[in-house]
């Protein structure tokens, strides 16, 4: 899951001057603005040391053996697919409740995207319907999705994956900074204990931003050297797979790789950011138990998609279900924008789109746990930068919205 449009402060010009509150939005301070003020007095913008520090920063934090930084969250997709080998003829499944990027990126590849429906409690992928899904056709790669900061069940996902023998890519783009359970132990998301490639996402309204940017990791040392060869137009200098030797100048491409860097401008700001993860995710959490407390009396109006038993969730989004179907989750959405609080609803389920229901033949009623929750659900304003105040202004618009 990777664009999500956030939208900036701004001052009403008329009445009064209350700010606007969007869902989400980037936190920088002054050692952000520093560190990329000292790579653009310095000699590298691009290709330069901060790519393999970051890379460094984001493998050790995530617990990860390998990370390889790219241009974007949607380029890691593609680029874990391409990695995969997933072609013309091969089944990729997702998620219908994600971003497009999350199933475009098999199609990137000539592969067909499928789709298996979600949880409802938990708005991931099924296992179970996943492993009706793979007995009906043996997939290439799965791409389970971590759906607002919440991880998938990726040891289930990953035990029916390898029963079919199909490639786990763990859609991380929500979920950096958490971690989940399993036969008592714990574990990172992006550590890929249960995946073979896990990506990220660094666009404004996630847990750390480069602007746009985005990141595989993987333990795999093939997975790893391929993603940095195809990142880069498919181009080597390792002198281990070079065919001939002319000189300090000489390359040679060996994969149709594309241009998807990362500059060292951006890097700068990650390893900056990076620092200040675990504040971030300890803000969103301590945010989404003050929501708690303030719509504790809306229970027979909404319900708020929280973590499961065995999670520790980064919340990247925190998603009210609106009881009363799509026509009150419009009214809840208008009547909190006239009071200058922005939500946002994640996501048009993938099947429903028209390129989706043109090229893969997908109808609405497909996946019907999907599109409940996509009638209902609505983002509220959530980001380490919020106040206390700014939680207790969202529950009073909502308490109003849904009388």
């Amino acid at each position: 899951m990777q664009a999500e449009n956030s939208l900036p402060e701004d001052v009403e010009q008329s009445g009064d001057l209350m700010q606007t509150l969007p869902y989400g939005r980037q936190s920088l301070d002054d050692a952000d603005y520093n560190a990329v003020l000292r790579v653009l007095k310095g000699d590298w913008l691009t290709q330069g040391p901060l790519i393999e520090a970051f890379e460094k920063g984001l493998a050790e934090t995530c617990g990860a053996r390998y990370a390889v930084v790219v241009s974007s969250g949607t380029a890691a997709l593609h680029l874990a697919c391409l990695a995969a080998e997933v072609g013309p003829g091969d089944l990729g499944i997702t998620s219908p409740i994600t971003f497009v990027a999350s199933a475009n990126c098999i199609a990137y590849c000539g592969g067909t995207p499928g789709f298996v429906d979600i949880h409802p409690r938990t708005a991931c992928l099924d296992p179970v319907l996943l492993e009706a899904a793979c007995a009906r056709q043996a997939p290439k790669v799965v791409i389970p999705v971590d759906f607002a900061g919440q991880p998938a069940d990726l040891p289930a996902i990953q035990k029916v994956a390898r029963k079919y023998g199909a490639i786990v890519i763990e859609d991380a783009a929500h979920s950096l900074g958490a971690s989940y359970e399993h036969e008592g132990e714990w574990y990172q998301v992006g550590s890929c204990a249960h995946s073979d490639m896990a990506i990220l996402s660094f666009h404004p309204v996630k847990h750390i931003t480069t602007g746009e940017g985005g990141a595989i990791l993987t333990n795999s040392p093939e997975l790893y050297s391929k993603l940095q060869r195809l990142r880069s137009h498919g181009i080597t200098r390792d002198q281990n797979l070079l065919t001939r030797h002319e000189g300090p100048w000489y390359y040679e491409q060996h994969d149709l790789g594309y241009h998807y860097r990362i500059t060292d401008i951006q890097c700068a700001l990650g390893l900056s950011q990076l620092t200040k993860l675990g504040r971030f995710v300890t803000r969103r959490r301590e945010l989404v138990d003050l929501y708690r407390e303030a719509l504790a009396d809306l229970a027979a109006d909404l319900t708020l998609l929280l973590e499961e038993p065995g999670q520790r969730a980064s919340y990247h989004l925190l998603v009210a279900q609106i009881r009363g179907g799509s026509s009150r989750r419009r009214h809840v959405f208008d009547s909190l924008a006239a009071q200058k609080i922005r939500c946002q609803v994640h996501y048009i389920p993938v099947h429903l789109q028209p390129w989706y229901q043109e090229h893969v033949g997908t109808r609405p009623g497909d996946f019907p746990q999907a599109e409940a929750f996509y009638a209902g659900c609505l983002s509220l304003p959530l980001f380490p930068g919020m106040s206390d105040d700014d939680v207790t202004r969202v529950g009073k618009a909502l308490k109003a919205a849904l009388r």
